[in-house]
């Protein structure tokens, strides 16, 4: 099976990833695309299902890694009785060919080393037919797919893998480099590792320069940036929630999902963060995705779509492998595409609104998002399934209502502000009405908290964000008595924050997950709102106990194993991360660095740097 979540480390293309663990397994990767089918899978199974593994022989050594400063070059040290050698790892950016390059450098002595290329695409199904080409490259070919293995060293064929064993001594370097192509196409050119290494350096070094952060969090800042940016799909804008499927938010359950999808959420807090630190070539990307995305009739919008922004995310279980840490089933494609969010039009609204602020071009979106406030002025009285895709019955939930007023409060201050045509009277009205309506039926008077939704009075972390959307003021009771039920119901350990109680919601899933690590950082957010900055810094520094030695963190904490879960790395909880971070470092509160102090909404936290 897989090494352990925090194990492993993430290096890309910014058109797909791989992970490899402290080990030197290359153990998951989908080629040619984040959505691809996987020809190395052995993160979700045993090695028979696909790895690439280069590292010492003999007796366990001591190992070391990090990324080479400001890249997504990764190091990993090896150290043994009779020397030291690392591997580095890393992918060029994208030319005609995707290509993983790894190359094995002696530090100190000589070090015996094997390597075992298990290719199996399909998700481990197909095992590819092998020949070695003229030139020597060993040419794997299995469907539509096709890689070319080129190295100095001797290969030969064993059970169905490609194996070697050699010796490296202080000073020499060794290359191995795995190409993808289509199968139908010639093979591809041979690479230059070291001038492919100066490349890839290059490129991460030039695209961090342009990074506009500072202070005792920018180290973290920058390794989050960074890992952001791997997430990114160059081709066409789209940024994945993640580039894995299935890493369990409980180990040994079913709560295993697919999230190598764009999810407007997601992405529009990755677009914010990525503004807010400087970076608005992404951004601008991801706007014009976000329109291509969205263009048609406002009832289709999706809570998410695919890289390329298509539409169709069919669900389906993967039955030949075992899952991580037999966590089943494995799924690929994601069913909640089809759920209706009401929440996913606030974020689309907000999107467009913080994309404007910071002067990015809109306007051709205006009929756009026209057509989606007519379509919520409609729709907003409906239950629905929430922030957090429950696959149980729909509800009224709160935070999606007030997303709804978002809706409306984005439109009206689009008209007032950036001079956009419209109705600014009627969805001025509309807006008081969801407010008065969210204030009646969603607020428990009793507890001075927001509710989970008109029908449940428990807790819920998304409600952490009414301030930071402007739905209340910082200083308003009703948002500290809600912080105050999030920590009574949801908090634990001190640090660790649960969306909603799945032991007492039924949400059409068994009960029990751990910590949704991007609502911890929520609740530091929500500190700075309230004043509570050391508070918030006690809890932001423990939060980053939990990123692993390489800064990478995933979507949630299991506190009764005291280990990463959930897909990894996770763009919301780096968004996350940022965003604490930006707020603790301007020193104040989010609300008074806003530019505009309306009683009604604002930017969300540190938005205004990037106006």
């Amino acid at each position: 099976m897989g090494a352990r979540i925090e194990d492993y480390a993430l290096i890309g293309d910014c058109e797909t990833a791989a992970l490899v663990s402290r080990e030197g397994s290359l153990d998951w990767l989908c080629w040619p695309r984040f959505d691809s089918g996987a020809c190395f899978a052995a993160l979700l199974g045993e090695p028979e299902h696909g790895r690439w593994l280069i590292t010492p022989r003999g007796e366990a050594p001591r190992i070391s890694r990090r990324y080479l400063p400001d890249t997504l070059v990764l190091e990993t040290t090896f150290e043994t009785p009779t020397g030291r050698a690392a591997l580095i790892d890393f992918m060029p950016p994208r030319g005609r060919a995707s290509d993983v390059v790894r190359i094995v450098a002696g530090l100190e002595g000589e070090v015996d080393m094997r390597m075992q290329l298990v290719l199996r695409f399909g998700y481990g199904a197909v095992t590819p037919w092998v020949t070695r080409m003229k030139d020597g490259g060993l040419r794997a070919i299995g469907g539509p797919d096709m890689t070319v293995l080129r190295t100095p060293v001797p290969l030969r064929g064993e059970n169905m893998t490609t194996v070697s064993e050699f010796t490296v001594r202080a000073g020499q370097r060794i290359p191995f480099v795995l190409t993808y192509s289509a199968s139908h196409l010639p093979p591809p050119s041979r690479v230059d590792a070291e001038a492919a290494l100066e490349q890839t350096r290059a490129f991460w070094t030039d695209w961090i320069s342009r990074t506009s952060v500072d202070g005792p969090y920018a180290e973290v800042m920058r390794r989050s940036l960074i890992t952001l940016k791997a997430m990114t799909y160059a081709p066409t804008g789209g940024l994945v929630a993640a580039p894995t499927t299935s890493l369990p938010e409980r180990f040994g359950g079913e709560r295993n999902w697919d999230y190598r999808y764009c999810w407007i959420r997601d992405a529009t807090l990755t677009l914010l963060a990525l503004m807010n630190c400087g970076h608005h070539e992404e951004a601008r990307a991801w706007i014009a995705w976000l329109h291509r995305a969205v263009a048609g009739e406002p009832a289709a919008v999706q809570i998410m779509y695919g890289i390329g922004a298509e539409r169709r995310l069919r669900e389906w279980t993967v039955d030949w492998l075992p899952g991580y840490e037999d966590s089943k089933p494995v799924r690929i494609g994601n069913a909640a595409h089809h759920q209706f969010q009401l929440d996913v039009y606030g974020e689309l609204m907000d999107a467009f609104h913080q994309a404007c602020r910071a002067g990015l071009p809109t306007a051709p979106a205006w009929d756009v998002q026209v057509s989606v406030v007519e379509h919520v002025a409609k729709v907003w009285e409906q239950p629905d399934e929430g922030i957090w895709e429950v696959r149980g019955r729909a509800q009224h939930f709160t935070f999606s209502k007030v997303m709804a007023w978002v809706v409306m409060d984005r439109a009206v201050k689009a008209v007032e502000t950036f001079g956009r045509p419209g109705r600014p009277e009627e969805w001025r009205r509309l807006r008081d009405a969801i407010r008065e309506d969210v204030l009646a039926r969603g607020f428990d008077a009793r507890k001075n908290a927001f509710k989970r939704s008109y029908e449940d009075d428990g807790a819920d972390a998304s409600l952490l964000l009414l301030a930071e959307l402007g739905f209340v003021a910082p200083d308003d009771p009703k948002f500290a008595g809600t912080v105050a039920a999030v920590e009574r119901e949801l908090l634990f350990d001190e640090v660790l924050v649960r969306r909603y109680d799945t032991r007492k919601v039924d949400d059409g899933l068994p009960p029990g997950e751990g910590a949704f690590l991007p609502c911890s950082f929520w609740l530091a957010n929500a500190y700075v709102m309230l004043g509570r900055t050391e508070d918030a810094r006690r809890l932001f520094e423990r939060l980053l106990q939990l990123c692993n030695d390489l800064g990478l963190v995933s979507e949630e904490y299991d506190p009764e194993h005291r280990r990463l879960a959930g897909n990894f790395p996770q763009a919301f909880t780096h968004v996350g991360l940022l965003s604490t971070a930006l707020n603790l470092m301007h020193g104040s509160r989010p609300s008074e660095q806003r530019s505009e102090r309306e009683s009604a909404a604002g930017a969300r936290p540190g938005a205004d740097a990037a106006a």
